[in-house]
């Protein structure tokens, strides 16, 4: 195929205990009335104890020693920061680092004020802030806002498979607050970081999501969730309870990626976040959840995959180490096709004497970027930076792209979409075969005169194995505060989170964005 210019949050556990509650009626209305308190962390003993008499169905791989459920919950219990190697630990902080850049720079986006002024209307004690903002409002409605500004700008990391993937750090704004309520240390947002993103990046690798038809935020719930759960101190029972409503009540299609992009593309994973939390809060207050939620009959197994998968080795090597980290504010299959945009100027002087542009890149890659003809002619922020017509088009007009170039006057100038006509998106068995490991890109621009240049890229600059060094992820974190924040407390804001180990109470990070 070819493609061309055509609120709420739980009760105190108090509240809970077994000997005040006669019935499920009794606990709704007790839950009614503390809604907006955050639930302590001592262990309560589940309200309606749920025996698993359901079996795994014949398909789910029973050469497994117990559900998925368990088997995440054994590993997020037993995983200690001393586990982490320097370089994990040297990595999952600047992952922090970027992924907080990227909240500061997406903070004053419409979704993110939609974001926030939702959670300026809850209050809640103990209560989270809102980056930049600074306004306290119930955990969930936090985390919420928190996902919106991290995810706006499509600048946030990324963990593709040629089956799945998406932006483990979305999974930030969960933490964020649950280590701000929790009053929890750098070293456990760390441990916390590297743990949500073990789940995300290992279930990518074997759920087929693409083919399924599923939204990355179905699998960014259950990180988000494994992780604040271990910040909120959930027992190994409660998070398998967690795990359960989770799974059972976040799954999600992948309409709101595809075609003309609307304000979802960015709510989707931060409202599956925001669920996560609620999810461990209710785990914690006592309710428990549907067993056997990968491997029961009408588990997730035999009605969404129509068949089991087996979960990856957790743990070394650690899914955060093939992250890779963004150059360019748009989605991850065009960073290679900008990257060789801004090498291939310097064959020409004017964009003029283009004829036209010829991209080869994995079916994957199109069908993303260039499925549709609305990816040659964006009428918003979210398909302009998912459209690799439109990438490529204004790296080769003005040498790089950013988040200004997603309006007016760009996203009308008659000029670049005129060059934006010229550009053709071919499928690549090559870079199909190689997708595991990288998003190659072959762009070819041929001038007027008949002369043809090309570039290939690979491994873009931010890829794992190209990454980018630590002055210049300085230089794009300052390039996204300094809009909003002075030098001076930028530089205070870096210096703690290079020093991220070293703070007893990781929630200042939060304060410390606050415009």
């Amino acid at each position: 195929m070819i493609f061309s210019g055509a609120d709420s949050s739980s009760a105190s556990g108090s509240i809970f205990r077994m000997s005040g509650l006669n019935s499920r009626r009794e606990f709704l209305q007790q839950l009614t009335v503390a809604a907006g308190a955050t639930v302590a962390a001592p262990v309560i003993p589940p309200l309606m104890a749920q025996e698993s008499s359901e079996r795994p169905v014949e398909n789910a791989s029973s050469s497994r020693a117990g559900s998925v459920a368990e088997a995440l919950a054994d590993f997020a219990i037993t995983l200690r920061y001393e586990d982490l190697s320097g370089d994990v630990v040297r990595t999952t902080k600047r992952t922090i680092l970027d992924t907080v850049g990227c909240a500061i720079g997406g903070h004053e986006a419409q979704p993110s004020r939609i974001a926030v002024k939702l959670a300026a209307g809850v209050s809640a004690t103990p209560s989270a802030t809102v980056i930049c903002s600074g306004i306290r409002t119930s955990h969930d409605r936090a985390v919420f806002a928190n996902g919106v500004m991290i995810r706006y700008l499509d600048f946030n990391d990324a963990y593709s498979t040629p089956v799945g993937g998406g932006h483990p750090s979305d999974s930030l704004a969960a933490l964020l607050s649950s280590a701000e309520i929790a009053g929890s240390s750098g070293r456990d947002l760390i441990l916390a970081t590297a743990l949500s993103y073990e789940v995300f990046c290992k279930i990518s690798d074997v759920l087929d999501s693409k083919g399924l038809g599923l939204d990355q935020s179905t699998i960014l719930g259950l990180a988000s969730l494994v992780g604040a759960s271990r910040l909120m101190g959930l027992s190994r029972a409660q998070l398998i309870h967690a795990i359960g409503i989770t799974v059972g009540g976040n799954t999600a299609i992948n309409q709101g990626r595809v075609g003309s992009l609307s304000n979802w593309k960015d709510f989707a994973t931060a409202e599956a976040s925001r669920k996560a939390v609620f999810s461990a809060q209710l785990a914690q207050a006592g309710m428990t959840g549907p067993s056997q939620i990968f491997e029961g009959p009408s588990g997730f197994f035999n009605v969404i995959c129509h068949k089991a998968f087996d979960l990856p080795k957790l743990g070394e090597p650690f899914g955060i180490m093939r992250a890779v980290t963004k150059r360019f504010p748009l989605g991850q299959y065009s960073q290679t096709v900008a990257e060789a945009a801004s090498q291939v100027r310097s064959f020409f002087g004017n964009t003029d004497h283009i004829r036209e542009v010829n991209i080869r890149v994995s079916h994957n890659a199109i069908r993303v970027m260039a499925g549709s003809p609305d990816k040659w002619r964006p009428q918003s922020h979210e398909t302009a930076d998912h459209s690799m017509p439109y990438a490529a088009a204004v790296v080769l007009m003005y040498g790089t792209i950013d988040d200004r170039h997603y309006d007016d006057p760009y996203l009308h100038d008659p000029r670049l979409l005129d060059l934006v006509s010229r550009v053709h998106c071919f499928p690549s068995e090559e870079a199909d075969m190689h997708e595991k490991d990288f998003n190659m890109s072959d762009l070819e621009v041929v001038l007027e005169s008949g002369a043809r240049k090309s570039v290939r890229v690979e491994y873009h600059r931010g890829h794992w194995k190209n990454p980018l060094t630590d002055v210049q992820l300085e230089e794009k974190f300052r390039s996204l505060a300094h809009r909003y924040l002075p030098a001076e407390r930028i530089d205070a804001l870096l210096r703690q989170l290079w020093n991220l180990e070293q703070m007893p109470k990781a929630g200042a990070l939060i304060e410390m964005t606050k415009v």
